[in-house]
């Protein structure tokens, strides 16, 4: 235990272990006793729909590395992620990194770009993930590569570490507090939108011209194309009602199925947001925040400024336009969706359950199995009613050693089609087809969620696993992230 009751996993004896630990905090998270290897195993199963063959039940989640040019090209560590990607053995990359459409629209000055002075470095990624996974696997059949585009709207910072350039569709009474914005900051116009959906249909011709399979249209963790379902509060075409809050995603389906006719479309969503937390000041300390609390709201009621959000009480989810935004991508003929939650800039613990906060969080306000049980349930609840969608899930990494039991509980259930692995690609990128094929588990090599791969790119510095994978840990990053973390 520690001071804040929260069990660390890493202590946890065996999965039996586990599933008492489960039922005493009584929460409902599937897990098996035993794992299924081979082709018995449910991990290893194709998904076969509609045309669509993808290999088995694991996929890579896109991750921003913060380590691209400044010109938005790959460098050889963005190179050495992408091959790591392919080592896993997932046949399901789903966008494997988030790339901007335009400039402006980069979350930072290392962000990947999608422009014609960086097609050749596209292009090198994706064949180096082929090769490395060619190599592993013995063949890449039913390997399925996607690009996720993007704009980062009110989290843009295109050109200078440190110095945010946001651009925003409506005025948050709390974001925009946090972000320093005046009451007269400007709002993107309907044409500086029309312009932004061009440049996604560019984007996407791009990628189906150097071979990406699928482009993920990005609707989540509070850049635009989240923003935008959650503008209730924005007036003209791109505001207000639902139809008006989906056009955009509507817009660029239309152009880049015009552009690129071969190439399927994704969609990742936060399916439900939450109020903006912040850390308790009176159990804060010099170096180590309190433990996560909403920000006042309650003369904030009905509550406008979120998707998937109780607009009476919007520490809850509300999934009714949840609901309404899958039938219209049923309705557009999207099969590949994508589920996550909430926005890492204001409320991790409901995106991404960790025991260790990063550098601008603060401490757990739950348990995280809490959170992660959130997420299966919202996503089991959304398989079984949409189950013609090829839903991939989000939140596994926190139950680290007992992730594999977890995992192939929730596809023997039908909770998911696929389970989705981010910060446990850092540092464990063979975990599940280690798992799959009998290999010896490395414990060692399981992420512990210290979130350092959130706080270094918080501080300038490339995002990858700096505790547990030496190529980080032995790095010159890896010191300049030791002096920030003191500074804090």
């Amino acid at each position: 235990m520690n001071p804040s009751g929260i069990l660390r996993l890493g202590s946890v004896r065996d999965v039996a272990h586990f599933k008492e630990h489960l039922d005493a905090l009584r929460l409902t998270i599937p897990c098996d006793l035993e794992i299924l290897r081979g082709t018995e195993s449910p991990l290893a199963q194709p998904i076969v729909r509609e045309g669509l063959k993808i290999g088995n039940r694991f996929a890579i989640q896109p991750m921003e590395g913060w380590d691209g040019t400044s010109d938005g090209n790959p460098s050889e560590h963005t190179v050495r992620r992408w091959q790591r990607f392919g080592r896993s053995g997932a046949k399901l990359i789903w966008g494997g990194e988030a790339v901007a459409v335009c400039q402006e629209g980069r979350a930072n000055p290392n962000q990947l770009l999608a422009a014609p002075h960086t097609r050749g470095g596209l292009e090198r990624l994706r064949a180096v993930l082929i090769a490395e996974h060619r190599q592993v696997s013995g063949s890449d059949e039913g390997l399925l590569i996607g690009l996720q585009l993007t704009h980062s709207g009110r989290y843009s910072c295109p050109n200078q570490k440190g110095r945010p350039e946001p651009r925003i569709l409506y005025r948050h009474p709390i974001l925009d507090r946090r972000l320093n914005l005046s009451p007269g900051y400007p709002l993107f116009t309907d044409a500086e939108i029309e312009g932004i959906i061009e440049q996604f249909h560019r984007a996407g011709r791009m990628a189906s011209e150097l071979g990406f399979d699928f482009v993920d249209i990005k609707h989540c963790h509070g850049y635009l194309g989240h923003e935008f379902l959650s503008a209730h509060t924005r007036e003209g075409e791109y505001g207000g009602s639902f139809e008006n809050r989906t056009r955009f995603l509507r817009a660029v389906v239309r152009g880049i199925r015009a552009a690129a006719p071969g190439l399927k479309i994704g969609v990742r969503l936060s399916a439900f947001d939450a109020i903006p937390y912040h850390p308790d000041p009176a159990l804060s300390t010099p170096g180590k925040p309190g433990p996560g609390i909403p920000e006042e709201y309650q003369n904030l009621i009905p509550y406008r400024w979120g998707f998937g959000v109780n607009q009476s009480d919007p520490r809850q989810a509300d999934l009714s336009e949840t609901i309404r935004f899958l039938t219209l991508l049923e309705e557009l003929g999207i099969q590949l969706v994508n589920l996550t939650a909430g926005s890492p800039y204001y409320c991790p613990h409901i995106q991404r359950p960790a025991f260790y906060p990063p550098s601008d969080g603060y401490q757990p306000p739950e348990d995280p199995l809490t959170g992660v049980a959130r997420q299966l349930e919202v996503v089991r609840q959304m398989k079984q009613r949409f189950p013609k969608l090829i839903i991939v899930g989000t939140a596994y990494s926190y139950l680290q050693d007992f992730l594999p039991y977890v995992a192939q509980a929730a596809l023997r259930l039908g909770w998911i089609d696929s389970v989705g692995l981010g910060r446990m690609v850092l540092s464990y990128p063979e975990m599940l087809s280690d798992v799959v094929e009998g290999r010896a588990f490395q414990h060692k090599l399981v992420c512990r969620t210290f979130s350092d791969c959130t706080t270094a790119p918080r501080n300038g510095l490339p995002s990858g696993c700096y505790p547990l994978d030496t190529y980080y840990k032995k790095s010159a990053s890896a010191e300049l992230l030791k002096v920030a973390k003191a500074r804090r």
